[in-house]
């Protein structure tokens, strides 16, 4: 239980932040992209802060023998890139690109909704089924494994 209400607690203190910074807006994301017009640096800024944060603490999460709210670490073992990998890199980047949104801003945007959101959920749901599927055929063992999860 304590576990759910320190995930819904980070889920509102990142959308907070998202909104904070602006980056629930998809034109914040379109105008970091279009570096020939008007560029914005602002994702830049939220994108390096994020990285010094996670450096920070990745280094104090490391040193634990456990999480505070779990029996274990799940780190994955793979060390290699592979088809799925990138494959499903470049598609997240493309709808990225092409919408603005990325999955954890477009949830955020349920305390302000608009048309665009109504659009891009649905269509998230059906690409996060399709790789199941496609998963599921490829490599059985693997896809039961997989968490479905996109952006963390």
């Amino acid at each position: 239980m304590m576990k759910n209400v320190v995930t819904l607690l980070v889920g509102i203190i990142f959308g907070f932040g998202l909104a904070l910074s602006g980056m629930t807006h998809p034109e914040k994301v379109l105008g970091f992209l279009d570096m020939a017009g008007s560029w914005d640096a602002s994702l830049l800024f939220v994108l390096g802060g994020a990285v010094g944060v996670t450096l920070f603490a990745f280094r104090l999460v490391r040193r634990l023998p456990k999480p505070v709210f779990g029996t274990q670490f799940f780190v994955t073992q793979a060390k290699q890139l592979d088809a799925p990998l990138i494959v499903g890199s470049a598609l997240f980047g493309m709808g990225w690109g092409i919408s603005g949104y990325c999955p954890g801003p477009a949830i955020a945007l349920f305390a302000a909704p608009n048309w665009e959101l109504w659009v891009f959920v649905p269509a998230m749901l059906v690409g996060y089924a399709l790789q199941r599927i496609v998963m599921n055929k490829l490599r059985p063992s693997d896809a039961e494994a997989d968490d479905g999860s996109v952006c963390g």
